[in-house]
C-alpha cells in the first residue's frame, strides 16, 4: 500500500513537496543515529545547496537497501546563505515539523526501491513508489540483538545501543565470553581482542565507547592523532564465543590463535 493512503496530505500537495532521502556520506546511517539523538532536524536544515525549493519536505531516513524510516513532514519557512565563518557557502533552512503523519514518525518503515544517487526528489514523480513495508507499534530505536554470528556493527550504532542500555543487547553481551574483531574500514586493518570477566563483551565494548581505543597502544595513538571521530571507521564483530564457565586462560589462548590466524600483529593493530 502506498504511503499517501494513510497520509493523504502527500497526495493532495504532491506538487509542492520535496522528498528528502536522508543518507550519510562516509557513514550511510549517520542521519539515523542523529534521529535517535533528536538531532535530525538541525542536521537536515543545513544544506550545501538550495535543495528544498518547495513548501514542504517529506523526510525519510535510510535504514538499509530499499528501506527508509519516516521522519516527518516539514514545512520550509525560509532559507539563508551563510556568508562568513566555517559554514560559509552553506544554506540554513528554517523548518517546522507539521502535524501531517506525525503519529507515524519513527514507526513507519517505507519500501522504496531507489537505484540512483539523487536524494532530493519531486514527490509527484515517486508518489506511487513509496510503499508501506511495516508500521511498528513503538518508535524505532534499535533492532533487537541479532545473534552472535550476525554482529557486524558500526561504532556509532554500538555507542547508541550501549548508552541507551538496550536490554536485549546488554543481556546477550553480558552473558558470554569470547573473541572479537575490530575492523578499520578506512584501511582494512584488523584488531583482535578478548572479552571475559564481569559482563564480558558489554563491559569490554563499553570501554571503546568511552575512549575510542579500549587502551590498545596502537589504536590509542591513532585516536590521539586524529581525534575520537576516527572511531566512525570501526566495525565490531564476534569471532568466537564461550560460556561464562570457561577459564580466562583459555580465552587468552584463543585470542592469540586468532591474532596468528589473521596476522593482526604483523599487519593490524595488535602489538602483542
Amino acid at each position: 500500500m502506498e504511503i499517501y493512503k494513510i497520509i493523504p496530505f502527500l497526495y493532495e500537495k504532491k506538487r509542492n513537496i520535496k522528498i528528502h532521502c536522508s543518507i550519510g556520506g562516509a557513514n550511510k546511517l549517520e542521519p539515523l543515529y542523529l534521529f535517535f539523538k533528536n538531532e535530525y532536524k538541525s542536521w537536515q536544515e543545513e544544506q550545501n545547496n538550495k535543495n528544498f525549493e518547495r513548501d514542504f519536505i517529506l523526510s525519510i531516513i535510510y535504514m538499509e537497501k530499499n528501506e527508509y524510516l519516516f521522519a516527518g513532514i516539514y514545512q520550509s519557512i525560509d532559507v539563508a546563505e551563510v556568508k562568513t565563518g566555517e559554514r560559509k557557502g552553506k544554506y540554513l533552512y528554517n523548518t517546522l515539523l507539521t502535524e501531517h503523519g506525525k503519529e507515524f514518525i519513527g514507526k513507519l518503515v517505507i519500501k522504496f526501491e531507489k537505484d540512483f544517487r539523487n536524494t532530493y526528489l519531486l514527490m509527484e514523480n515517486f508518489i506511487n513508489d513509496l510503499q508501506i513495508l511495516e508500521l511498528k507499534k513503538q518508535e524505532y530505536k534499535f533492532d533487537p540483538f541479532p545473534g552472535y554470528s550476525n554482529i557486524n556493527i558500526q561504532f556509532d550504532l554500538l555507542k547508541e545501543i550501549i548508552n541507551s542500555n538496550e536490554i536485549s543487547w546488554k543481556i546477550a553481551l553480558s552473558n558470554i565470553k569470547g573473541i572479537y574483531l575490530i575492523s578499520d574500514t578506512s584501511n582494512g586493518k584488523l584488531y583482535v581482542g578478548s572479552a571475559y570477566g564481569n559482563n564480558a563483551f558489554w563491559q569490554r565494548w563499553q570501554e571503546y565507547i568511552i575512549n575510542g581505543h579500549g587502551n590498545n597502544k596502537i589504536m590509542k595513538e591513532i585516536i590521539m592523532k586524529h581525534g575520537i571521530q576516527y572511531c566512525t571507521n570501526f566495525t565490531f564483530s564476534i569471532l568466537e564465543i564461550f560460556n561464562l564457565n570457561t577459564m580466562d586462560d583459555e580465552i587468552i589462548r584463543k585470542e592469540s590463535f586468532w591474532k596468528d590466524r589473521l596476522l593482526t600483529r604483523k599487519y593490524g593493530y595488535n602489538d602483542n
